[in-house]
């Protein structure tokens, strides 16, 4: 929504009461931009502290959920609550690297249950891979638009997921029956218009 200079002005005569009374009564109904807020003028603790947190959150939520491996679809839905977290830190701090870093790391925590996962029938997981997968291909993505300097960190998690994903019988032939690459879980091999290459894909009735 654009406003109009006539609306802005009205905005800047308000007193510092009422804007104070406005801002207030805004926060109260935008709890997400409450915390980047927080975040931002008071918090003394870093967006790597944030991000250190969230790793341990991540680990151990893992855990409680893969009690439910036997249950694909409730323990998708966990998943995907965790990654609602992650969603969450990320708008609150900007943390453009965590973003990258802590969904590849979800990806490998529930992988750590491949002795598990290998023992489901395949309908019963076969959302919770190609969600899996669509992580990593966004990870992947995403490492194209950031700054380099970060390919080395992002290259150590990914030498961790890749042995992972071979070691699941389904999720490796998920990943090439999609047209996915192994090549790529290197950041140097992300091919360039990385994006374009899985838009095609997608156009293609795959990665769904």
């Amino acid at each position: 929504m654009e406003y109009s200079k006539e609306f802005k002005a009205a905005l800047s005569n308000f007193s510092s009461i009422e804007k104070d009374r406005l801002i207030f009564r805004l926060l109260k109904k935008d709890k997400l931009l409450s915390k980047k807020l927080y975040f931002e003028l008071i918090d003394t603790e870093t967006v790597d502290d944030k991000r250190s947190q969230m790793e341990e959150i991540i680990g151990e939520k893992v855990i409680t959920a893969s009690k439910y491996i036997n249950n694909g679809k409730y323990f998708l839905l966990l998943i995907r609550k965790i990654s609602a977290e992650i969603t969450e830190h990320v708008k609150v701090t900007s943390d453009k690297y965590g973003d990258i870093s802590l969904n590849l790391y979800l990806v490998n925590e529930v992988l750590r249950n491949n002795e598990k996962l290998n023992l489901q029938r395949f309908d019963n997981i076969y959302k919770l891979y190609m969600y899996l997968t669509n992580k990593i291909v966004k990870a992947l993505i995403l490492t194209k638009k950031i700054d380099v300097d970060y390919w080395m960190e992002i290259d150590q998690i990914l030498e961790e997921v890749e042995p992972k994903i071979h070691e699941n019988k389904y999720l490796e032939k998920l990943f090439i029956n999609n047209g996915i690459d192994f090549n790529w879980l290197t950041c140097e091999k992300i091919p360039d218009h990385f994006d374009l290459i899985i838009k095609d894909i997608k156009s293609q009735g795959f990665l769904k």
